[in-house]
């Protein structure tokens, strides 16, 4: 069964949820709110085993922990409601006590495959590391700083550059005197304008600065196991406050969206940076530049990606569903022999959800593989099946050199046959 983690307001488990039922899987949602009054649970442990139940009260539908096998962690919210009002401190209580039940199941389930981790996702959400891994995998990031201090800023400064100012954890003022909300979107500005703002501009906050980096298009990219959806927006055609600048102010302005073809080696750089991260799903937003030029500017490990499907037509609700089918883990070995024999030189164990992209995963291994002289190798990925070692389906013969103690991959081969192996 597939258990979803999210709130009463969600409408993208919906259309999953029909993909799910179509091929006869069952789904339990579990909207989270109402974690007190919709639903009853227990989980246990005693001398043979752990385990939980959580039931609808509305429908009688049962979840077992032991029957989970693939989780969400779509868009869980605080439990807000309760079957018994009693006074302000012991209804904050009984919420805080919830929502820490809930917190210990979902860190329970954190090994079951899963799109969405609470234990990856907010260490993922971290611009910092999304930018290390992202210089890491080979990814063109733009100059980049966090900072409390005016100096730190104005010595980063080019007089013939502008910049971007963004929000880094809140995006939008309440303005009470108003009645209204201010929302903070990226904005372009001089090295002019950040040399004579005041220092307590700077102290006050912490700014998040980039380069601005000029536009030929950009890119959502949604990454759901081993498939990329790449949506184009062509955000230049806009006007600098509706789209051009940050392309969420395009809504309602007009702004195109089309389906693009994404290139492998960018494919594979994504595939490679959630590998990294720990993560099954990622929204990454591209700069293209004129001249070509793919330039990071993040990944959101639990963005949305609705709009892209209802814009493009790009099928992510029913990759995400062939996901949570398939989800289960599998144990891979990826098998490195010299040119033109079988010998063995190598056995790099393997541990991942089968629905993730095998092949982009065994091109990340031998990207970075050490411990091998110079010479020609040929990789052969295979997963453990029937007590064998055996080829793994659509998988090539992938070539590589090793020149100075680095990898250079040469391409892909018809598959030879190896003698299968036993594996446990």
């Amino acid at each position: 069964m597939v258990l979803i983690f999210t709130n009463k307001e969600d409408s993208h488990p919906n259309f999953v949820i029909e993909h799910l039922a179509d091929a006869g899987v069952p789904v339990f949602r579990l909207n989270t709110e109402a974690l007190l009054t919709d639903y009853e649970f227990s989980w246990w442990a005693d001398a043979s085993a752990c385990d939980f139940f959580i039931r609808c009260k509305a429908s009688g539908l049962t979840v077992r922990g032991s029957e989970v096998t693939a989780v969400w962690d779509r868009r869980p919210e605080k439990p807000a409601e309760l079957p018994v009002q009693n006074t302000t401190q012991i209804n904050k209580h009984n919420l805080d006590e919830a929502f820490g039940f809930l917190y210990f199941i979902r860190y329970y389930l954190k090994d079951v495959p899963s799109i969405g981790s609470i234990a990856n996702d907010r260490p993922a959400s971290s611009k910092m590391l999304q930018l290390r891994y992202a210089l890491e995998v080979g990814f063109k990031v733009p100059d980049t700083c966090f900072t409390n201090i005016k100096a730190a800023v104005t010595e980063r400064l080019a007089d013939d550059r502008d910049y971007v100012l963004k929000p880094i954890e809140s995006d939008n003022v309440w303005d009470e005197a108003a009645d209204s909300q201010w929302v903070f979107f990226a904005a372009r500005t001089s090295a002019q304008n950040l040399r004579e703002a005041p220092d307590e501009a700077y102290s006050q906050t912490v700014t998040f600065l980039q380069e601005y980096v000029d536009k030929a298009f950009e890119l959502r990219v949604t990454v759901v196991g081993d498939r990329a959806f790449a949506c184009r927006i062509d955000s230049q055609a806009q006007q600098d406050d509706t789209g051009k600048i940050d392309w969420r102010q395009g809504y309602g302005h007009g702004i195109r969206w089309s389906v693009f073809s994404l290139p492998e080696d960018i494919s594979r750089k994504c595939f490679a940076y959630l590998r990294r991260m720990g993560l099954n799903f990622g929204c990454f937003d591209f700069i293209v530049t004129p001249s070509g030029e793919y330039v990071f500017l993040e990944c959101n490990p639990n963005g949305q990606w609705l709009w892209v499907e209802l814009e493009t037509g790009l099928p992510i609700s029913q990759a995400i569903s062939e996901f949570l089918m398939n989800g289960k883990m599998g144990k891979f070995k990826l098998f490195i022999y010299e040119q033109n024999t079988t010998k063995e030189v190598q056995a790099i164990p393997m541990e991942q959800s089968i629905s993730q992209d095998a092949k982009s995963a065994a091109y990340g291994i031998i990207e970075e593989v050490t411990g091998l002289e110079d010479g020609e190798y040929y990789a052969d990925l295979k997963r453990c099946k029937n007590g064998k070692w055996e080829d793994e389906r659509g998988m090539p013969t992938i070539a590589f050199n090793i020149v100075n103690g680095k990898s250079e991959i040469k391409g892909e081969r018809i598959k030879f046959k190896t003698t299968d192996q036993k594996c446990d």
